[in-house]
């Protein structure tokens, strides 16, 4: 009689999450924002006083819960995800929801702070700097805007139950983007407002 080898447990494949298309446009997205920054990394080492002296005219409390409400943004969304794979139905759209808001609320937050800036009579021709913040703030700001048109869609979609174990290919998709705008933000953040 012959023994029979024990042979290891199947894993799985792993697979990327949503479709390659969102990813190729993240990657595009994310170069973009490369580009920006460097850009801005390079002027700031050409101008280190003057970004100094008007880096402290931001707000960083509002920049830091700006940081937080995307981040809680983010764990709704990863939330929704999850719920999708488990087939928790109910939980779907509540978690987009809510991701959404913290969208908004970052929206609100940013509006605040360019109309404080807009009402002081600054703008993307008073200096260097703010041509800086005010162009990478805004352009992370249409960001927002789209991802949260997403959420509004993958909410609507999570609402009539399309989303589940069978298939959350959509709902990872727009996930995906979700994250990679908070991604963007995580660094936008400590280095128009912090770093020194």
């Amino acid at each position: 009689m012959t023994a029979i080898a024990p042979t290891a447990p199947e894993t799985p494949a792993r697979r990327l999450p949503g479709d390659l298309a969102i990813w190729f446009f993240i990657l595009a997205e994310m170069l973009a924002f490369a580009v920006f920054f460097s850009a801005y990394a390079f002027a700031r080492a050409t101008h280190v006083a003057e970004f100094n002296l008007y880096q402290q005219t931001l707000d960083r409390n509002l920049g830091a819960l700006n940081t937080v409400l995307l981040i809680t943004g983010s764990w709704f969304v990863v939330l929704a995800v999850q719920a999708a794979h488990r087939d928790d139905r109910p939980a779907i759209p509540r978690n987009i929801l809510l991701g959404f808001l913290c969208g908004a609320g970052f929206l609100a937050v940013k509006v605040v702070e360019y109309a404080a800036k807009f009402g002081a009579g600054i703008s993307m021709s008073t200096n260097t700097f703010y041509m800086f913040y005010i162009s990478l703030t805004f352009f992370h700001f249409m960001h927002v805007i789209l991802g949260m048109v997403i959420l509004a869609i993958l909410w609507v979609q999570a609402r009539k139950g399309v989303y589940g174990s069978h298939d959350a290919h959509g709902l990872e998709s727009g996930a995906a983007y979700w994250h990679m705008v908070d991604l963007l933000w995580i660094v936008l953040f400590p280095l128009v407002y912090v770093m020194r």
